[in-house]
Protein backbone atom coordinates (compact mmCIF):
# COMPACT_ATOMS: atom_id res chain seq x y z
CA UNK A 1 0.00 0.00 0.00
CA UNK A 2 1.36 3.41 -0.93
CA UNK A 3 0.90 6.46 1.24
CA UNK A 4 -0.44 9.84 0.19
CA UNK A 5 2.16 12.36 1.39
CA UNK A 6 1.20 15.97 1.99
CA UNK A 7 2.52 18.63 4.32
CA UNK A 8 4.97 16.30 6.04
CA UNK A 9 2.29 13.68 6.79
CA UNK A 10 2.17 10.24 5.20
CA UNK A 11 -1.37 8.81 5.20
CA UNK A 12 -2.26 5.22 4.30
CA UNK A 13 -5.82 4.55 3.11
CA UNK A 14 -6.93 0.95 3.70
CA UNK A 15 -10.53 0.11 2.83
CA UNK A 16 -13.15 -2.49 3.54
CA UNK A 17 -12.72 -4.78 6.52
CA UNK A 18 -9.77 -4.74 8.93
CA UNK A 19 -9.35 -7.97 10.86
CA UNK A 20 -6.24 -9.94 11.77
CA UNK A 21 -5.86 -11.52 8.35
CA UNK A 22 -6.68 -8.63 6.04
CA UNK A 23 -4.71 -5.99 7.96
CA UNK A 24 -1.49 -8.01 7.95
CA UNK A 25 -1.52 -8.09 4.15
CA UNK A 26 -2.41 -4.42 3.66
CA UNK A 27 0.55 -2.65 5.21
CA UNK A 28 4.10 -3.72 5.97
CA UNK A 29 7.27 -2.19 7.33
CA UNK A 30 8.61 -1.82 3.78
CA UNK A 31 5.69 0.47 2.91
CA UNK A 32 6.36 2.60 5.98
CA UNK A 33 10.12 2.76 5.38
CA UNK A 34 9.49 3.91 1.81
CA UNK A 35 7.29 6.69 3.18
CA UNK A 36 9.86 7.67 5.80
CA UNK A 37 12.38 8.32 3.03
CA UNK A 38 10.12 11.18 1.94
CA UNK A 39 11.01 13.06 5.16
CA UNK A 40 7.61 12.89 6.84
CA UNK A 41 7.23 13.69 10.53
CA UNK A 42 3.93 11.87 10.96
CA UNK A 43 2.53 8.57 9.69
CA UNK A 44 -1.21 7.96 9.93
CA UNK A 45 -3.68 5.29 8.87
CA UNK A 46 -6.96 6.78 7.63
CA UNK A 47 -10.15 4.97 8.65
CA UNK A 48 -12.34 6.93 6.23
CA UNK A 49 -12.85 3.99 3.84
CA UNK A 50 -12.86 1.29 6.53
CA UNK A 51 -16.29 -0.29 6.96
CA UNK A 52 -15.44 -2.53 9.92
CA UNK A 53 -12.44 -3.23 12.16
CA UNK A 54 -11.70 -5.34 15.22
CA UNK A 55 -8.92 -5.34 17.81
CA UNK A 56 -6.85 -7.90 15.88
CA UNK A 57 -7.02 -5.77 12.75
CA UNK A 58 -5.86 -2.61 14.52
CA UNK A 59 -3.14 -4.53 16.38
CA UNK A 60 -1.33 -5.14 13.11
CA UNK A 61 -0.98 -1.40 12.60
CA UNK A 62 -0.23 -0.63 16.25
CA UNK A 63 2.72 -3.08 16.22
CA UNK A 64 4.13 -1.26 13.20
CA UNK A 65 3.48 2.09 14.88
CA UNK A 66 5.42 1.02 17.97
CA UNK A 67 8.41 -0.12 15.92
CA UNK A 68 8.48 3.06 13.83
CA UNK A 69 8.13 5.37 16.84
CA UNK A 70 10.93 3.61 18.69
CA UNK A 71 13.26 3.94 15.71
CA UNK A 72 12.30 7.33 14.29
CA UNK A 73 10.56 9.16 17.17
CA UNK A 74 7.78 10.49 14.95
CA UNK A 75 4.03 10.77 15.50
CA UNK A 76 2.04 7.68 14.48
CA UNK A 77 -1.66 6.93 14.70
CA UNK A 78 -5.09 6.92 13.06
CA UNK A 79 -7.20 9.66 11.51
CA UNK A 80 -10.50 10.25 9.67
CA UNK A 81 -13.03 8.52 11.92
CA UNK A 82 -16.40 9.23 13.52
CA UNK A 83 -17.25 9.27 17.23
CA UNK A 84 -18.23 5.59 17.23
CA UNK A 85 -14.85 4.54 15.83
CA UNK A 86 -13.04 6.90 18.23
CA UNK A 87 -14.84 5.46 21.26
CA UNK A 88 -14.20 1.90 20.05
CA UNK A 89 -10.45 2.47 19.65
CA UNK A 90 -10.22 4.10 23.09
CA UNK A 91 -12.11 1.14 24.58
CA UNK A 92 -9.84 -1.39 22.84
CA UNK A 93 -6.62 0.15 24.14
CA UNK A 94 -7.64 2.22 27.20
CA UNK A 95 -4.33 2.76 29.06
CA UNK A 96 -2.19 1.32 26.24
CA UNK A 97 -2.58 4.31 23.93
CA UNK A 98 0.95 4.73 22.58
CA UNK A 99 -0.35 6.20 19.33
CA UNK A 100 -2.30 9.34 18.45
CA UNK A 101 -5.82 9.86 17.14
CA UNK A 102 -6.76 12.81 14.92
CA UNK A 103 -10.41 13.23 14.00
CA UNK A 104 -9.46 14.39 10.51
CA UNK A 105 -6.46 15.36 8.40
CA UNK A 106 -6.98 19.08 9.02
CA UNK A 107 -6.53 18.57 12.75
CA UNK A 108 -3.47 16.36 12.22
CA UNK A 109 -1.90 19.15 10.13
CA UNK A 110 -1.94 21.49 13.12
CA UNK A 111 0.47 19.16 14.94
CA UNK A 112 2.78 18.58 11.97
CA UNK A 113 6.13 20.30 11.46
CA UNK A 114 5.39 20.51 7.76
CA UNK A 115 2.34 22.73 8.22
CA UNK A 116 3.22 26.28 7.13
CA UNK A 117 -0.08 28.14 7.47
CA UNK A 118 0.35 29.20 11.08
CA UNK A 119 -1.65 31.37 13.48
CA UNK A 120 -4.94 29.50 13.56
CA UNK A 121 -7.47 30.16 16.30
CA UNK A 122 -8.32 26.69 17.58
CA UNK A 123 -11.11 25.61 19.93
CA UNK A 124 -9.87 22.63 21.98
CA UNK A 125 -11.86 20.15 24.03
CA UNK A 126 -11.27 16.73 25.54
CA UNK A 127 -12.91 15.19 28.59
CA UNK A 128 -9.36 14.25 29.64
CA UNK A 129 -7.88 17.29 31.38
CA UNK A 130 -4.31 16.19 30.64
CA UNK A 131 -5.10 15.89 26.94
CA UNK A 132 -6.57 19.41 26.90
CA UNK A 133 -3.38 20.73 28.44
CA UNK A 134 -1.10 18.76 26.12
CA UNK A 135 -2.91 19.91 22.99
CA UNK A 136 -2.97 23.54 24.13
CA UNK A 137 0.77 23.62 24.81
CA UNK A 138 1.60 21.84 21.55
CA UNK A 139 -0.58 24.22 19.50
CA UNK A 140 0.84 27.23 21.28
CA UNK A 141 4.36 26.07 20.43
CA UNK A 142 3.42 25.82 16.75
CA UNK A 143 2.22 29.41 16.60
CA UNK A 144 -1.52 28.83 16.97
CA UNK A 145 -3.97 30.44 19.37
CA UNK A 146 -5.66 27.65 21.36
CA UNK A 147 -8.90 28.39 23.20
CA UNK A 148 -9.44 25.60 25.74
CA UNK A 149 -12.98 24.67 26.78
CA UNK A 150 -12.86 23.41 30.37
CA UNK A 151 -16.26 21.67 30.34
CA UNK A 152 -18.49 20.00 27.75
CA UNK A 153 -21.12 22.69 28.19
CA UNK A 154 -18.50 25.40 27.69
CA UNK A 155 -17.31 23.61 24.55
CA UNK A 156 -20.81 23.25 23.06
CA UNK A 157 -21.56 26.93 23.68
CA UNK A 158 -18.31 28.07 22.10
CA UNK A 159 -18.67 25.63 19.19
CA UNK A 160 -21.92 27.33 18.17
CA UNK A 161 -19.92 30.49 17.45
CA UNK A 162 -18.13 28.80 14.53
CA UNK A 163 -17.07 32.14 13.05
CA UNK A 164 -14.76 32.68 16.04
CA UNK A 165 -12.55 29.66 15.28
CA UNK A 166 -10.58 28.40 12.30
CA UNK A 167 -10.52 24.81 13.59
CA UNK A 168 -12.42 22.89 16.27
CA UNK A 169 -10.58 19.98 17.93
CA UNK A 170 -12.58 17.20 19.58
CA UNK A 171 -12.34 13.40 19.66
CA UNK A 172 -8.57 13.70 19.32
CA UNK A 173 -5.85 12.11 21.44
CA UNK A 174 -2.10 12.79 21.59
CA UNK A 175 -0.52 9.42 22.30
CA UNK A 176 2.89 10.67 23.44
CA UNK A 177 1.58 13.19 25.95
CA UNK A 178 -0.46 13.02 29.12
CA UNK A 179 -1.42 9.80 30.84
CA UNK A 180 -4.22 8.11 32.65
CA UNK A 181 -4.06 6.30 35.95
CA UNK A 182 -6.66 4.66 38.18
CA UNK A 183 -6.88 7.71 40.42
CA UNK A 184 -7.43 11.43 40.28
CA UNK A 185 -5.87 14.28 42.22
CA UNK A 186 -7.72 17.29 43.62
CA UNK A 187 -6.15 19.83 45.99
CA UNK A 188 -3.19 17.45 46.49
CA UNK A 189 -5.53 14.70 47.66
CA UNK A 190 -5.41 11.37 45.78
CA UNK A 191 -8.98 10.16 45.21
CA UNK A 192 -9.74 6.49 44.50
CA UNK A 193 -13.19 5.36 43.39
CA UNK A 194 -14.57 2.08 44.72
CA UNK A 195 -18.01 0.50 44.41
CA UNK A 196 -20.12 -2.62 44.82
CA UNK A 197 -19.36 -5.26 47.44
CA UNK A 198 -15.79 -5.01 48.76
CA UNK A 199 -14.18 -8.38 49.48
CA UNK A 200 -10.75 -9.98 49.10
CA UNK A 201 -10.71 -8.90 45.43
CA UNK A 202 -9.95 -5.33 46.56
CA UNK A 203 -6.36 -6.38 47.26
CA UNK A 204 -6.03 -7.56 43.64
CA UNK A 205 -7.79 -4.60 42.06
CA UNK A 206 -6.11 -1.88 44.12
CA UNK A 207 -2.81 -0.67 42.64
CA UNK A 208 -0.72 -0.83 45.80
CA UNK A 209 2.51 -0.07 43.94
CA UNK A 210 1.03 3.16 42.59
CA UNK A 211 -0.23 4.05 46.07
CA UNK A 212 3.19 3.47 47.67
CA UNK A 213 4.88 5.60 45.03
CA UNK A 214 2.35 8.36 45.64
CA UNK A 215 3.37 8.27 49.31
CA UNK A 216 7.01 8.41 48.27
CA UNK A 217 6.58 11.59 46.20
CA UNK A 218 4.83 13.43 49.05
CA UNK A 219 1.06 12.79 48.88
CA UNK A 220 -0.35 12.63 52.40
CA UNK A 221 -4.13 12.57 51.92
CA UNK A 222 -5.95 9.65 50.25
CA UNK A 223 -9.72 9.64 49.83
CA UNK A 224 -11.85 6.65 48.86
CA UNK A 225 -14.95 7.80 46.98
CA UNK A 226 -17.31 5.15 48.38
CA UNK A 227 -20.74 6.47 47.40
CA UNK A 228 -21.40 3.34 45.31
CA UNK A 229 -20.14 0.81 47.87
CA UNK A 230 -22.88 -1.59 49.00
CA UNK A 231 -20.97 -3.30 51.80
CA UNK A 232 -17.66 -4.93 52.72
CA UNK A 233 -16.55 -8.17 54.38
CA UNK A 234 -13.76 -8.93 56.84
CA UNK A 235 -11.19 -9.42 54.04
CA UNK A 236 -11.73 -5.86 52.80
CA UNK A 237 -11.73 -4.64 56.41
CA UNK A 238 -8.29 -6.16 56.99
CA UNK A 239 -6.97 -4.74 53.70
CA UNK A 240 -7.94 -1.16 54.57
CA UNK A 241 -6.68 -1.53 58.13
CA UNK A 242 -3.26 -2.58 56.81
CA UNK A 243 -3.33 0.26 54.28
CA UNK A 244 -3.98 2.76 57.06
CA UNK A 245 -1.19 1.26 59.18
CA UNK A 246 1.37 1.66 56.38
CA UNK A 247 0.12 5.19 55.67
CA UNK A 248 0.75 6.13 59.30
CA UNK A 249 4.48 5.59 58.74
CA UNK A 250 4.33 8.57 56.36
CA UNK A 251 2.01 10.60 58.59
CA UNK A 252 -0.60 10.18 55.84
CA UNK A 253 -4.38 10.15 56.27
CA UNK A 254 -6.93 7.81 54.65
CA UNK A 255 -10.58 8.87 54.43
CA UNK A 256 -13.81 7.32 53.21
CA UNK A 257 -16.51 9.56 51.75
CA UNK A 258 -20.13 8.55 51.26
CA UNK A 259 -19.86 5.06 52.78
CA UNK A 260 -23.25 3.79 53.98
CA UNK A 261 -22.95 1.22 56.79
CA UNK A 262 -26.58 0.13 56.46
CA UNK A 263 -25.55 -3.36 55.23
CA UNK A 264 -22.17 -3.52 56.97
CA UNK A 265 -21.57 -4.60 60.61
CA UNK A 266 -21.36 -1.42 62.77
CA UNK A 267 -18.21 -2.62 64.51
CA UNK A 268 -16.39 -2.52 61.13
CA UNK A 269 -16.51 1.27 61.26
CA UNK A 270 -15.13 1.28 64.80
CA UNK A 271 -12.25 -1.01 63.78
CA UNK A 272 -11.42 1.13 60.76
CA UNK A 273 -11.53 4.30 62.86
CA UNK A 274 -9.21 2.62 65.38
CA UNK A 275 -6.83 1.94 62.47
CA UNK A 276 -6.83 5.68 61.72
CA UNK A 277 -9.35 5.89 58.87
CA UNK A 278 -11.72 8.87 58.90
CA UNK A 279 -15.28 8.98 57.49
CA UNK A 280 -17.10 11.90 55.85
CA UNK A 281 -20.58 12.14 54.39
CA UNK A 282 -19.75 14.39 51.44
CA UNK A 283 -16.65 15.10 49.38
CA UNK A 284 -17.28 18.81 49.86
CA UNK A 285 -16.74 18.35 53.62
CA UNK A 286 -13.06 17.77 52.80
CA UNK A 287 -12.30 19.45 49.47
CA UNK A 288 -14.43 22.51 50.21
CA UNK A 289 -12.73 23.29 53.52
CA UNK A 290 -9.12 24.50 53.38
CA UNK A 291 -8.68 24.12 57.13
CA UNK A 292 -9.76 20.47 56.97
CA UNK A 293 -7.50 19.86 53.98
CA UNK A 294 -4.56 21.29 55.87
CA UNK A 295 -5.39 19.32 59.01
CA UNK A 296 -5.65 16.05 57.06
CA UNK A 297 -2.28 16.52 55.40
CA UNK A 298 -3.01 17.80 51.88
CA UNK A 299 -0.65 20.73 52.45
CA UNK A 300 2.04 18.96 54.43
CA UNK A 301 4.62 16.25 53.98
CA UNK A 302 6.45 14.52 56.80
CA UNK A 303 10.06 13.49 56.62
CA UNK A 304 10.33 9.87 55.59
CA UNK A 305 13.43 7.82 56.26
CA UNK A 306 14.49 6.39 52.94
CA UNK A 307 17.82 4.65 52.59
CA UNK A 308 17.48 3.82 48.91
CA UNK A 309 20.19 5.16 46.61
CA UNK A 310 20.28 5.80 42.90
CA UNK A 311 21.31 2.87 40.75
CA UNK A 312 23.43 2.88 37.59
CA UNK A 313 20.38 1.72 35.65
CA UNK A 314 18.43 4.82 36.67
CA UNK A 315 21.33 7.23 36.09
CA UNK A 316 21.89 5.73 32.62
CA UNK A 317 18.42 6.95 31.67
CA UNK A 318 19.14 10.52 32.83
CA UNK A 319 19.17 11.94 29.25
CA UNK A 320 15.59 10.75 28.78
CA UNK A 321 14.48 12.39 32.04
CA UNK A 322 16.09 15.70 31.07
CA UNK A 323 14.83 15.53 27.47
CA UNK A 324 11.24 15.11 28.67
CA UNK A 325 11.32 18.29 30.74
CA UNK A 326 13.37 20.28 28.22
CA UNK A 327 10.97 19.51 25.36
CA UNK A 328 7.97 20.61 27.39
CA UNK A 329 9.49 23.79 28.82
CA UNK A 330 10.98 24.88 25.50
CA UNK A 331 7.44 24.76 24.13
CA UNK A 332 6.12 26.77 27.06
CA UNK A 333 8.83 29.45 27.11
CA UNK A 334 9.74 29.66 23.41
CA UNK A 335 13.35 29.60 24.60
CA UNK A 336 16.17 27.10 24.18
CA UNK A 337 17.38 25.40 27.33
CA UNK A 338 20.89 25.99 28.61
CA UNK A 339 21.90 22.99 30.73
CA UNK A 340 24.52 22.96 33.45
CA UNK A 341 26.51 19.83 34.18
CA UNK A 342 24.73 17.17 36.22
CA UNK A 343 25.82 16.91 39.86
CA UNK A 344 25.27 14.12 42.37
CA UNK A 345 24.43 15.83 45.65
CA UNK A 346 21.61 16.78 48.00
CA UNK A 347 19.15 19.12 46.33
CA UNK A 348 20.36 22.72 46.27
CA UNK A 349 17.67 25.33 45.63
CA UNK A 350 18.37 29.05 45.74
CA UNK A 351 15.76 30.50 48.08
CA UNK A 352 14.51 34.05 48.23
CA UNK A 353 12.72 33.84 44.88
CA UNK A 354 9.09 33.09 44.15
CA UNK A 355 9.28 29.36 43.47
CA UNK A 356 6.83 26.49 43.11
CA UNK A 357 7.61 22.78 42.94
CA UNK A 358 6.17 19.46 41.90
CA UNK A 359 7.17 15.84 42.41
CA UNK A 360 6.27 12.80 40.34
CA UNK A 361 7.09 9.13 40.94
CA UNK A 362 7.91 6.35 38.48
CA UNK A 363 8.06 2.60 39.01
CA UNK A 364 8.41 -0.58 36.97
CA UNK A 365 11.71 -1.60 35.38
CA UNK A 366 13.24 1.28 37.36
CA UNK A 367 11.77 3.32 40.20
CA UNK A 368 12.35 6.66 41.82
CA UNK A 369 11.16 10.24 42.07
CA UNK A 370 11.62 13.43 40.07
CA UNK A 371 11.40 16.84 41.74
CA UNK A 372 10.93 19.90 39.55
CA UNK A 373 11.36 23.44 40.90
CA UNK A 374 9.81 26.21 38.80
CA UNK A 375 9.88 29.97 38.93
CA UNK A 376 6.29 31.12 39.40
CA UNK A 377 6.49 32.95 36.04
CA UNK A 378 6.48 29.62 34.15
CA UNK A 379 3.64 28.24 36.23
CA UNK A 380 1.58 31.41 35.65
CA UNK A 381 2.28 31.24 31.93
CA UNK A 382 1.08 27.63 31.85
CA UNK A 383 -2.06 28.63 33.73
CA UNK A 384 -2.78 31.52 31.36
CA UNK A 385 -2.45 29.18 28.38
CA UNK A 386 -4.66 26.47 29.87
CA UNK A 387 -7.51 28.65 31.18
CA UNK A 388 -7.26 31.44 28.60
CA UNK A 389 -6.65 34.36 30.97
CA UNK A 390 -4.18 35.75 33.48
CA UNK A 391 -4.76 34.89 37.11
CA UNK A 392 -3.14 35.07 40.53
CA UNK A 393 -5.39 32.32 41.90
CA UNK A 394 -2.90 29.99 43.59
CA UNK A 395 -5.13 26.92 43.25
CA UNK A 396 -5.51 27.40 39.50
CA UNK A 397 -1.78 28.04 39.10
CA UNK A 398 -0.87 24.88 41.03
CA UNK A 399 -3.41 22.84 39.04
CA UNK A 400 -1.85 24.12 35.80
CA UNK A 401 1.61 23.29 37.11
CA UNK A 402 0.39 19.75 37.81
CA UNK A 403 -0.91 19.43 34.24
CA UNK A 404 2.41 20.68 32.88
CA UNK A 405 4.31 18.12 34.95
CA UNK A 406 1.82 15.43 33.94
CA UNK A 407 2.76 16.13 30.31
CA UNK A 408 6.42 15.75 31.29
CA UNK A 409 5.53 12.39 32.82
CA UNK A 410 3.79 11.29 29.64
CA UNK A 411 6.74 12.29 27.49
CA UNK A 412 9.13 10.53 29.88
CA UNK A 413 7.10 7.33 29.76
CA UNK A 414 7.21 7.40 25.95
CA UNK A 415 10.96 8.09 25.77
CA UNK A 416 11.72 5.30 28.23
CA UNK A 417 9.39 2.93 26.37
CA UNK A 418 11.26 3.66 23.15
CA UNK A 419 14.43 2.68 25.03
CA UNK A 420 12.65 -0.54 26.09
CA UNK A 421 12.36 0.59 29.72
CA UNK A 422 8.76 0.24 30.92
CA UNK A 423 7.48 2.34 33.81
CA UNK A 424 4.24 3.60 35.30
CA UNK A 425 4.06 7.15 36.59
CA UNK A 426 2.12 8.74 39.46
CA UNK A 427 0.13 11.91 39.12
CA UNK A 428 2.07 15.02 40.19
CA UNK A 429 2.10 16.40 43.72
CA UNK A 430 2.48 20.20 43.82
CA UNK A 431 3.97 22.50 46.46
CA UNK A 432 3.48 26.21 46.99
CA UNK A 433 6.24 26.23 49.62
CA UNK A 434 9.74 25.02 48.73
CA UNK A 435 10.38 23.95 52.32
CA UNK A 436 7.59 21.36 51.97
CA UNK A 437 9.22 19.58 49.03
CA UNK A 438 12.62 19.77 50.74
CA UNK A 439 11.00 18.05 53.73
CA UNK A 440 9.85 15.19 51.49
CA UNK A 441 13.34 14.74 50.03
CA UNK A 442 15.02 14.89 53.41
CA UNK A 443 18.67 13.85 53.33
CA UNK A 444 18.40 11.85 50.11
CA UNK A 445 21.04 12.46 47.49
CA UNK A 446 20.24 12.56 43.81
CA UNK A 447 21.24 13.93 40.42
CA UNK A 448 20.59 17.66 40.01
CA UNK A 449 20.56 19.46 36.67
CA UNK A 450 20.06 23.23 36.60
CA UNK A 451 18.48 24.69 33.47
CA UNK A 452 18.06 28.21 32.14
CA UNK A 453 15.20 29.22 29.83
CA UNK A 454 15.86 32.84 28.86
CA UNK A 455 15.96 34.49 32.30
CA UNK A 456 14.11 31.71 34.11
CA UNK A 457 16.09 29.29 36.28
CA UNK A 458 14.73 25.78 36.68
CA UNK A 459 15.91 22.87 38.86
CA UNK A 460 15.59 19.17 37.99
CA UNK A 461 16.32 16.62 40.71
CA UNK A 462 16.25 12.83 40.32
CA UNK A 463 16.30 10.63 43.40
CA UNK A 464 14.79 7.50 44.99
Amino acid sequence: MRAVVKGGIGVFHPQGFLDGNSASSLLGIDDIEATLRLNVDMILVSLKRVIFFNRNGLDQFVKLFTKVRQQKHIVVGFCDYDKKKFDTIRKFYEKEMVFSLFKDYEIAQLFSNGYNNQDKTVLVYSEDKSQRAAMAIELHDRGHNPIVAQTLQDFLEKKQKSESFDVVIEETYLGDMGQQVAARVTSNAVIYTVGGFLDNEISNKFNLEYHNNSLNVGFRLFIFDAYKVVSMNVHALNFFAKLASSAAEYNATICFVGFNFEKTPPHFKEELEDAGIMFFEKMEDILGNKEVLEELGASSAAVVKNKRVLTKQIVSQLPHFVDAIVETLEMMTNAKAIKEQAKVERINVVKGKELLASSIGFYGDIDGMIVLVFPSTIAKKACELLIGEETDDETLILDSLAELVNIVGGKLKTLLSDAKVNVSITLPRTYNQIDDVLEVIGERKGVQVDLMFANDHFTFFLTR
